[in-house]
């Protein structure tokens, strides 16, 4: 189960990673169910998942940071029901995005789980 956790977490972190770089690079408003959201936000958002991205490979180099990891994940997957929902508000018919967010929430809450209960950073 470890391993198993690791390769997820790496994977969500450079997954979040590359969303924060891409949010940096591109307006809110270039998708327009994310539009009700101010660019200052947006940035702000963007700032949050490399830092996010960040703790949850901190504890491959730092083992005390081992708890930030789960935090950072449930974080990632508030961000992730806040995408769905905003799109979902919007009643745009594309339901692809929708189902993309919830899939990263739920595994991001598979990897809380896994490294608050079932296997933790020891």
């Amino acid at each position: 189960m470890n391993i198993l956790l690791w390769i997820l977490q790496v994977l969500l972190a450079v997954h979040t990673a590359i969303g924060a770089l891409w949010k940096f690079s591109n307006p809110a408003q270039g998708m327009p169910s994310l539009a009700a959201i101010p660019n200052a936000a947006w940035l702000g958002l963007g700032v949050l998942e490399l830092l996010c991205s960040l703790c949850l490979v901190l504890p491959l180099l730092y083992k005390p940071g081992a708890i930030l990891a789960p935090f950072a994940s449930l974080v990632i997957a508030a961000s992730m029901l806040l995408f769905s929902l905003l799109h979902w508000q919007s009643g745009e018919a594309n339901a692809g995005p929708l189902y993309y967010w919830l899939t990263v929430a739920v595994l991001c809450v598979f990897i809380s789980y896994g490294r608050l209960v079932l296997a933790p950073v020891k």
